[in-house]
């Protein structure tokens, strides 16, 4: 009798949520389609074609765990459901060795596979690496504001702002400070992102494998205007690069100490702009603006020296670790004094 009740129960359930389940995997189908536009795993340059060769082997590494996982889950809930009365009952089973030889060997050994791939790519892949090419390198000074990316060529005296322009299959050296919060510039279909930081230099390098526009953006949060920080990176033909330097020098504008003065001003969704000439030492003096403050003969710390601490003065060691004054007790409110 029992049984009969039981069978009608498990029927009643597949005919009430069998329909359900149905209905929900069609309309959850659509959601596969929201990783098509992955801009990282669609790479344009040779750095970000290595990083997904990376990001996918490592995955499929980690995969050889998750799956056996999730399959044996489901088929020992299956075959040891309570209703499975053929299946063998062990309530004294505790050990097995072999079983203790899968579950520990293989992910170890994943996990030493993964280790040595992680320690070559992390050298190969370095952002201060400069990329080996016949091609003359291009030099651009990046400097992160509020909201928006000034790109300076020192070699062609040209500025930019909110666009960004290079040939294809020219390595690109990115020096990167920021005259604000911390940002962190990243074109994702080009390669690495590298943090922005006031007083410090950071380094990155790039290459386009064709052309293209790409997304950049900042992707560090500094503030009610981060969503509009973005721009764009187009990668040209050598004639078409020639062709657009020509067209940013005939612009009317020149980015003065002054004109920079009014620019780095907080301002949201900028458009782009270009500078016909820029001052010569307006991007050294932004990288010193916030070092010069703090003392004479301080000297600006790239990233590596910055963590070390080799570069800390003594004035500097000697004012981190001076005591801070103790202040005077604050006056009570004159309720307070009343009843006193």
């Amino acid at each position: 009798m029992s049984g009969s009740i039981a069978g009608a129960i498990v029927q009643d359930m597949k005919n009430t949520l069998v329909p359900h389940m149905k209905r929900l995997l069609a309309a959850s189908l659509p959601l596969l389609l929201a990783g098509c536009n992955l801009t990282v795993l669609d790479p344009k340059g040779m750095i970000a074609a290595e990083e997904k060769t990376l990001i996918l082997v490592a995955t499929g590494l980690m995969l050889l765990v998750v799956i056996p996982v999730i399959v044996l889950t489901l088929v020992f809930a299956w075959k040891y459901r309570a209703s499975n009365t053929k299946a063998r009952y062990e309530p004294d089973w505790s050990h097995s060795n072999a079983i203790e030889v899968v579950v520990w060997l293989i992910p170890c050994l994943i996990i030493i596979v993964l280790g040595v791939i992680t320690y070559k790519s992390t050298h190969a892949l370095d952002p201060y690496k400069p990329i080996e090419s016949d091609v003359k390198p291009i030099t651009v000074e990046a400097v992160s504001l509020d909201w928006k990316w000034l790109f300076i060529y020192p070699e062609l005296k040209i500025a930019t702002v909110n666009q960004l322009a290079f040939p294809a299959n020219t390595p690109i050296n990115f020096k990167i400070t920021s005259d604000t919060v911390m940002n962190a510039f990243f074109i994702p279909q080009l390669g690495s992102q590298v943090y922005a930081m006031a007083g410090m230099q950071t380094k990155l390098h790039l290459i386009a494998n064709e052309t293209g526009v790409f997304d950049g953006m900042s992707s560090n949060y500094s503030g009610s205007g981060f969503t509009g920080m973005k721009f764009k990176a187009t990668a040209m033909t050598s004639e078409e690069f020639d062709a657009w330097v020509k067209q940013v020098r005939e612009s009317s504008q020149n980015l003065t100490k002054e004109g920079y003065a009014e620019l780095s001003k907080p301002s949201e969704k900028v458009p782009p702009a270009a500078y016909a000439s820029v001052d010569p030492t307006l991007y050294h003096s932004i990288l010193h603006k916030y070092m010069d403050k703090m003392g004479e003969g301080e000297k600006v710390l790239t990233l590596d020296e910055a963590l070390e601490g080799a570069n800390c003065t003594t004035a500097t060691a000697e004012a981190a670790t001076r005591p801070l004054p103790v202040q005077s007790a604050l006056p009570a409110p004159k309720s307070a004094a009343k009843n006193s």
